[in-house]
C-alpha cells in the first residue's frame, strides 16, 4: 500500500505544477507593437544616415576634385578676393598664399591641372634639347625662395623660374614695398632682391631630388642624387617631371657695387657653383629696377664680362648635362644701341637665349583709354619701383620681335684679311703687277688706239668665265667712241663675288655648335591670345606672373584652353 503522506504529495502535484508561471514569455499586445515600431525606426534611421552618408561622401568627394581643380572658378571668384581683404599689404598676401600652397600640397589637396590635357602635343614646343609639353611658364618672383617648385608645375605649366636668389641673404628694401592697383590687375613692386641666400635654396633643392630619388626607389643617398642630377632617373634635373623645365634665376647682392666688375662676377658665380646642378635654365637677371646700378651691367662690356664669368661656372658644374644659360633684360633698355649691345653680349659670351622683359620704371596709360583711376589708386603711381601688368603686353610684344630678328642677324662680320696669293684681275681690282690699272683704266688708255669696241672687247677677255654672248653683244660696238650714244646696247658684266663691306651683316646658319637663341618673353601676358602672338613674335615660351596674383591658381590652365580655341578659330 502506499503511504497517505505519499498520496497527498501526489494530490498537491498537479496543483503546483498547473500554477508554475510558462517559460514562454508573454507578449502584451501594446509592448508588442512599441518592439516593432521602435524596430522600423531604427531601420529607418540607420537608412536615412546611410543616406547622408554616402551624399556627405560624395559631397566631400565632388568637393575634393573641384577644390583641386585648377579649372574651378572658385580659385579666381573666391580664393584671390579672400586673400586681398585679408591681407591688405600685397606682400602679406603672397607670403600667405605660398605658405597655404605649401601646406595643401603637404596633405595632398593642392589645386593641380586635372587629366592630361597636353597629352595631344599641341602645344609642344622644342627647347634646349627638351620638349617641353607647353609654352606656358611662370615668371620668377611668384616663387623667390623655391619653396613651391613641385606644385607650381602642377598647376599646369611648363616651365616655373624661382628667385631670384643673391650669394648671401638680404632683406631687400624697407616695406611697404608691393602696391596693388587693382582697377588694372596691374602691381608696382620694390621688393630689392630680398633673398634667404644661395644655400638655403640650395638645401631645399637638394632635399626635393632626394625626395625624388627615394619615391623612385634610387635610395636617399649621394649616389642616388648624383643619378638624377645626371639624368639617368629620366627626368630633367631641375623640373624633375617630363615635358617640363625649371629655371633658377640668380643676382648679385646690393651691397656688391656694379662699379667692380670681378666683385660682381664673384657674386654671379658663386650662385652658379651652389645651385647651377639643380636647375634646367640658369638666368642672370641683370635688368631690375629696384638695385641701383644692376641695369648698368647691360652695357655691351660689363654684360659680356659677366655673361662670359657665367658660362664658365657653368662648364665646371659638377653634373653631365649642363643648365642653359639666359640672361633677363629689362624693357626700359629699348633704344637699337642698346638691344644690339645687348645681342652682341648674348653672341661673345656664348649665353644660349635671352628673357625680355621685367617690371618697368614707367608708368603706362590706364586700359581703357581715358579711364579715370580711383584717387586711392592713383596716388600709388606715384610709388617707386617696377610696373607690372596687362599695358605691357604690346611693349614686350615689340621688343619679341627686335630681339628675335637681331639674333638671328647674329653678330656683324669683318671682311676676312687680303689673301696673300695672287688673284685673277676682276673688275674694280688691280693685281700686284699693276696696282693702279683697272678695266675702266684699260678701257680709257686704248679707246683711242682700238677704238671702244675693240677696247671693251680687249679688256672683258682678260675677265675669268666670259660668255660668248657677251662677245657677241660687244661685236655690236661701233668701233669709233665718238659714235657712242645713248642708244648704244647695254653691256651686261658678269658680276664678281665680293667680300662683305665693313659692317655688313651676315646672318650665321644655325649649326649644332652654333644654335639658333631661345627667346622667354614676360610682361603683360594674360590670356591665350596674347601667347599665341608672343610665340609667333619668336619666342620659345610665354612667362606670367601678374596675371597669377589677379587670376589666381587657375591661370595657366585657362591660358592654355584659350590658345587651342584661338588654334580652333584660325583652323
Amino acid at each position: 500500500m502506499i503511504p497517505a503522506a505519499q498520496m497527498r504529495a501526489l494530490r498537491v502535484r498537479p496543483s503546483i505544477a498547473r500554477l508554475r508561471p510558462s517559460r514562454r514569455p508573454f507578449l502584451h499586445p501594446t509592448r508588442h507593437a512599441s518592439t516593432v515600431a521602435t524596430d522600423a525606426r531604427s531601420a529607418a534611421t540607420r537608412t536615412k544616415n546611410l543616406i547622408y552618408g554616402t551624399a556627405l561622401t560624395l559631397a566631400l568627394s565632388f568637393g575634393y576634385l573641384y577644390i583641386t581643380d585648377t579649372r574651378a572658378s572658385v580659385h579666381e571668384w573666391l580664393v584671390v578676393p579672400a586673400l586681398r581683404q585679408i591681407y591688405p599689404d600685397g606682400e602679406d598676401a603672397h607670403h600667405a598664399g605660398t605658405r597655404i600652397m605649401k601646406a595643401l600640397y603637404s596633405f595632398g589637396l593642392h589645386p593641380r591641372e586635372r587629366g592630361n590635357p597636353d597629352a595631344a602635343g599641341d602645344l609642344e614646343v622644342e627647347v634646349f634639347g627638351h620638349t617641353l609639353s607647353n609654352p606656358i611658364g611662370t615668371s620668377a618672383g611668384l616663387d623667390k625662395g623655391a619653396e613651391i617648385p613641385t606644385p607650381t608645375l602642377l598647376l599646369g605649366a611648363g616651365l616655373v623660374e624661382v628667385g631670384a636668389v643673391t650669394p648671401l641673404p638680404q632683406e631687400g628694401n624697407p616695406r611697404p614695398r608691393v602696391f596693388r592697383i587693382p582697377s588694372q590687375n596691374a602691381l608696382i613692386n620694390r621688393y630689392g632682391f630680398n633673398s634667404e641666400g644661395a644655400d638655403m635654396v640650395a638645401i631645399r633643392l637638394r632635399q626635393r631630388v632626394r625626395e625624388f630619388a627615394y619615391h623612385a626607389g634610387l635610395g636617399l643617398d649621394e649616389e642616388a642624387e648624383r643619378v638624377v642630377l645626371d639624368g639617368e632617373a629620366g627626368v630633367p634635373p631641375g623640373s624633375l617631371m617630363p615635358g617640363r623645365l625649371m629655371a633658377v634665376q640668380i643676382a648679385k647682392n646690393k651691397t656688391t657695387s656694379e662699379q667692380d666688375i670681378e666683385a660682381v662676377k664673384r657674386d654671379y658665380t658663386k650662385c652658379v657653383n651652389i645651385l647651377g646642378k639643380y636647375a634646367d635654365i640658369i638666368v642672370v637677371n641683370v635688368s631690375s629696377p629696384n638695385t641701383p646700378g644692376l641695369r648698368a651691367l647691360q652695357n655691351v662690356e660689363p654684360l659680356t664680362q659677366l655673361l662670359s664669368s657665367v658660362v664658365e661656372a657653368v662648364q665646371s658644374i659638377d653634373r653631365k648635362t649642363k643648365p642653359a644659360i639666359m640672361v633677363k633684360v629689362s624693357p626700359d633698355e629699348d633704344t637699337e644701341e642698346q638691344v644690339s649691345g645687348i645681342c652682341e653680349a648674348v653672341w661673345d659670351s656664348g649665353v644660349d637665349g635671352v628673357i625680355v622683359g621685367n617690371t618697368t620704371k614707367k608708368r603706362p596709360d590706364p586700359i581703357p583709354k581715358g579711364y579715370v583711376l580711383p584717387k586711392g589708386e592713383a596716388s600709388i603711381l606715384l610709388e617707386q619701383g617696377g610696373y607690372s601688368g596687362p599695358q605691357m603686353f604690346e611693349r614686350t610684344l615689340t621688343l619679341v620681335r627686335r630681339y628675335r630678328k637681331t639674333l638671328d642677324d647674329g653678330p656683324k662680320q669683318l671682311p676676312p684679311p687680303p689673301s696673300e696669293e695672287p688673284d685673277i684681275p676682276i673688275a674694280g681690282q688691280s693685281t700686284g703687277d699693276e696696282p693702279d690699272a683697272s678695266i675702266l683704266g684699260k678701257l680709257e688708255s686704248s679707246k683711242a688706239a682700238s677704238g671702244a669696241g675693240d677696247a671693251v672687247a680687249s679688256a672683258v677677255s682678260s675677265l675669268p668665265n666670259a660668255s660668248a654672248d657677251l662677245h657677241d653683244e660687244l661685236s655690236m660696238l661701233p668701233t669709233n667712241v665718238d659714235d657712242l650714244s645713248e642708244s648704244a646696247p647695254t653691256i651686261k658684266l658678269p658680276s664678281p663675288s665680293l667680300p662683305p663691306t665693313e659692317g655688313e651683316v651676315v646672318p650665321p646658319a644655325p649649326t649644332p655648335n652654333n644654335p639658333r637663341k631661345v627667346i622667354f618673353a614676360t610682361g603683360g601676358i594674360t590670356n591665350g591670345r596674347q601667347a599665341r602672338e608672343i610665340l609667333d613674335a619668336g619666342a620659345s615660351a610665354a612667362q606670367v606672373y601678374t596675371a597669377m596674383i589677379y587670376r589666381g591658381a587657375g591661370t595657366i590652365s585657362r591660358i592654355k584652353e584659350e590658345m587651342r580655341e584661338e588654334a580652333k578659330k584660325k583652323k
